[in-house]
């Protein structure tokens, strides 16, 4: 097997293109793809002609809808590129790519300025500690002030962004300031010697000694700056801005020569932030990017083809990967064997011969893969993971059942299929109501999942009004009881059940406690109690909603010594249960959200009041580029359709963000319509 050389590996770069939705970002990878050779002509995402969104439904909505990954070499560097959904509602495709990449490119438009999909894109990049480049495109549009946009950055950001190149003439070409240094270039603003000034000033902060050449010499040559340049860009001390037009390829090859030449190979950006262990006693572990060494890969995107089968699309980390080697998924005890190893580009892929530390490549048809899973080659390498992500909570919910009786399992299957390739896409089925409910981030993924079920997987459903994630608890603690008896001739059904209840802090759960004394209830019966318990919380007391965040003691009770059955304690534990919540002043929970609204500055009022109207709180608002960014808590259930109401306010220029906050109790008279409500389907 041949192993990867420290060249090879300092040779590569892998970035996301990640921010707003019509941002840009799959044109400017189409450029990136043709100005490095790697396509003969750009497509377009209007003729869906683009190597990244190749998915038929991405070419009918014109928009990404899943990640896509992308390669090219450019100048003698080889760039792994990874093109991401830019809608809120994809943050599953889009938030698993930052662990795959040594740098975050944030892509905003010159026309919408700074979005709050960015800004989230921002701190997300922060938090996981990926370098981040900002990339400002469509700068040849009309009525724009790239200035004032830079202030902009600058003041929602920091000082640390600064240009590593200028536009000039118009948004027509882009002038570098840190490499070449063209000074004697007019520039549509500043100029290069400041901008160079300040880029040197920056980076020489991160070393002593090179503060000191500074003050005594007046410059420093960039080519004697790459340490202290990617220790300011590991750091965050420098986020260098770049300006392009994906769509005329201005500054494209300006932007391929700062990927080559600035961003971090696989050995100068922080390594990924690995876990050996669980819980609290897991500890950080030191991925190195050495070829020689045991393998350790993780798998951060799931791909379901109804052709080509499952795909696990992966970052290697440490290690050479090859065909025919044996790799073990998590803490599982038996191998599989590495059949093809696969280079994408976008949907074609092709064999590779072998996958070192910084290579993004493939395995297919390997069932055992999952989402976030690590690979490794030592049975001793358990217990690896990645810091968890967290994602948005789904709480966007749909009633959906097959259109033919008898699919149901294979409804069941699909839907099992698509939440293996989506964290922030979840299946629930409610015992109490016979239903199946599927959760999303909003609207537009769910309406995209429908669309895959039919279009992709064949699938015909029905569905019904999206569902609120109500929820059900307690406020103060009380006791249960109840004997179940029953004689129909021949063996009975006899169990009987004392417990009490008391609440918990909101987000806690559910605590089972046995303190059953001498064998009142045998201990074999004890797992029926429970179950029962669980079967109450699961069908609701109030609402017909899940019974949250409350302690059940189980602390007495009677048994027969024939009559005595499973189902007599699972019936006992249940009843015993509700009649305990019933008397433990209950209320209804809804899920709270964080709403966040761009909008021309105009509507301002008319947001404001309609948020209020919905029983919403706002909390703040920003100004950026015209347009005004209201940010606000409001309960999900006044916010069904609202983009249609969004519109309304605002001649369809307004967009709108949310992502689950937490659950807050809802007025008196919601719980008494609630409540009614859920009486009366009982009756039905």
């Amino acid at each position: 097997m041949t192993m990867g050389t420290p060249a090879e590996i300092a040779a590569l770069r892998t970035l996301a293109l990640v921010g707003p939705a019509t941002s840009g970002k799959t044109t400017l990878a189409e450029a990136l793809l043709w100005k490095a050779g790697a396509i003969g002509s750009p497509g377009t995402v209007e003729r869906g002609s683009t190597v990244s969104d190749w998915d038929p439904l991405e070419k009918k909505a014109q928009r990404s809808l899943n990640s896509s990954v992308l390669h090219f070499r450019h100048d003698g560097v080889h760039v792994h590129v990874i093109d991401t959904p830019g809608a809120q509602d994809f943050l599953g495709q889009s938030l698993p790519a930052l662990e795959a990449v040594e740098t975050a490119a944030v892509v905003i438009s010159a026309t919408a300025g700074i979005e709050p999909m960015a800004t989230r894109m921002m701190q997300w990049a922060a938090q996981r500690e990926r370098d981040r480049l900002i990339i400002v495109d469509k700068i040849d549009a009309p009525d724009i002030n790239l200035e004032a946009l830079v202030g902009q950055i600058q003041a929602a950001w920091g000082r640390e962004c600064l240009p590593l190149n200028l536009p000039a003439a118009g948004g027509t070409k882009v002038v570098d300031c840190f490499f070449t240094r063209e000074s004697d270039v007019k520039t549509d603003f500043s100029s290069v010697e400041q901008a160079h000034r300040a880029l040197v000033e920056q980076v020489v902060e991160v070393d002593a000694g090179f503060v000191e050449r500074y003050l005594n010499d007046g410059d420093i040559d960039a080519s004697e700056l790459h340490a202290p340049l990617e220790q300011a860009l590991r750091e965050g001390h420098l986020i260098p801005i770049c300006f392009v037009s994906g769509r005329t390829g201005v500054g494209v090859p300006e932007l391929l020569d700062v990927i080559s030449k600035l961003l971090p190979n696989p050995t100068e950006a922080n390594p990924p932030a690995f876990l050996k262990g669980e819980g609290a006693a897991a500890k950080p572990l030191q991925a190195l990017p050495d070829p020689k060494m045991h393998v350790l890969a993780h798998v951060f995107k799931i791909a379901q083809d109804p052709y080509v089968g499952k795909m696990g699309v992966m970052r290697v980390h440490q290690g050479t990967l090859t065909p025919g080697m044996q790799l073990y998924v998590g803490d599982a005890r038996r191998p599989f064997k590495v059949g093809h190893l696969l280079t994408l580009q976008g949907k074609e892929f092709v064999d590779a011969t072998r996958a070192v530390p910084g290579d993004i490549c493939a395995i297919s048809k390997v069932e055992e893969l999952t989402f976030d899973a690590v690979l490794h080659d030592a049975a001793e390498d358990d217990h690896i993971h990645l810091k968890p992500l967290e994602f948005p909570v789904p709480v966007h919910g749909l009633a959906i059942e097959p259109k033919r009786r008898g699919d149901e399992q294979r409804l069941h299957d699909n839907l099992h299929k698509l939440v293996s390739e989506d964290p922030c896409l979840k299946v629930e089925h409610v015992a109490a109501t016979n239903e199946s409910i599927v959760y999303g981030l909003g609207e537009l993924h769910l309406r995209t999942i429908l669309d895959r079920l039919t279009e992709v997987y064949k699938c015909e459903v029905n569905t019904r009004p999206p569902r609120i994630a109500y929820r059900e608890t307690i406020t103060a603690p009380a006791e249960g009881h109840y004997r179940h008896k029953k004689q129909t001739g021949g063996a009975g059904q006899f169990g009987e059940v004392f417990l009490r209840i008391e609440p918990l802090p909101r987000g806690t759960g559910f605590e089972f406690v046995d303190q059953v004394k001498g064998g009142a209830i045998p201990y074999n019966f004890m797992p029926a109690v429970e179950k029962g318990v669980r079967q109450g919380l699961d069908a609701g007391v109030v609402a017909g909603y899940p019974v949250v965040d409350l302690r059940v003691v189980v602390y007495d009770g009677k048994s027969h010594p024939v009559d005595s059955k499973e189902i007599a304690f699972i019936t006992a534990g249940k009843k015993a249960l509700q009649a305990a919540v019933q008397a433990a002043r209950p209320s209804v929970l809804e899920p709270i959200v964080n709403i966040e609204i761009s909008a021309p500055e105009q509507n301002i009022g008319d947001i404001t009041g309609d948020l209020a109207s919905r029983r919403g709180q706002v909390s703040g608002t920003t100004s950026a580029s015209g347009a005004l960014a209201v940010v606000a808590q409001a309960p999900l259930s006044e916010l069904s359709s609202y983009q249609s109401r969004l519109n309304a306010l605002t001649g369809g220029q307004g967009r709108y963000t949310i992502e689950f906050s937490h659950y807050e109790a809802v007025p008196p008279n919601v719980q008494a319509q609630l409540a009614s409500q859920h009486k009366i389907k009982d009756e039905d």
